[in-house]
């Protein structure tokens, strides 16, 4: 058998993107990767009783949610597109799987708005990782997309992403309401523009390999709408 011209990279370039602050590395990991990361779920992301997330996903079995994950990681490519795309990443302390963090955007070129969710394994949590994570992401929506605005969202009593937002430097931007267990529950949205991303001092990030990436957001190589 004839080996391949082409590498996993040049299928899907994103895994060339790098985000790197302090002890943190963010990625887009491989299908062979996710395995590690469905082991964290299954650990604990919350208390039991407990549901900080939008989407019930660590509620039920085992393989169910597994199956679910799988889908989500892989969907994320699959249903890729210029006018909606999710950018899941891997999130990795002193090479160590610990979490994932995402960045959305729904028509980015007409809104240049972005949105974020995460998750952390139990025992990474409390440690300063999601504030990092979280300025991570935001370093590249910002500084290398073009965004002008980032929004998130969380329940009332999600005392801890609610802090890493305020402390990121986000503001309080009315409330809504998400319903992952069937009932609704009162969320605190947040708000942050351009303006409010550079008013502050910000962690060192690194982004690294987005190059080839860049036409996956609509965008050209001096991050100008490609034509």
């Amino acid at each position: 058998m004839t080996a391949s011209a082409f590498s996993l990279r040049d299928l899907w370039p994103l895994y060339d993107l790098r985000i790197r602050t302090g002890d943190l590395e963010l990625r887009y990991p491989t299908e062979a990767e996710l395995p590690a990361f469905a082991d964290i779920i299954e650990g604990g992301l919350h208390p039991i009783g407990e549901m900080p997330f939008g989407l019930a996903f660590t509620d039920g079995p085992a393989m169910k949610r597994n199956v679910e994950s799988y889908q989500w990681w892989m969907g994320s490519r699959g249903q890729w597109s210029v006018e909606r795309w999710s950018l899941t990443m891997a999130v990795y302390e002193l090479g160590q799987p610990v979490g994932f963090q995402d960045l959305r955007a729904d028509q980015f070129l007409t809104l240049r708005t972005v949105h974020t969710g995460s998750w952390l394994g139990l025992p990474f949590q409390g440690r300063g990782i999601g504030k990092l994570m979280r300025q991570a992401v935001l370093a590249l929506a910002f500084d290398h997309l073009g965004a002008q605005v980032a929004e998130t969202e969380a329940f009332l009593d999600n005392f801890a992403s609610n802090r890493v937002s305020l402390g990121v430097g986000y503001e309080t931007n009315g409330f809504g309401a998400l319903a992952p267990r069937g009932l609704p529950r009162p969320t605190q949205k947040f708000r942050m523009t351009l303006e409010g991303w550079r008013a502050r001092e910000r962690p060192k990030v690194t982004v690294e390999g987005l190059e080839s990436s860049l036409g996956l957001f609509g965008l050209d190589a001096k991050g100008e709408p490609a034509p």
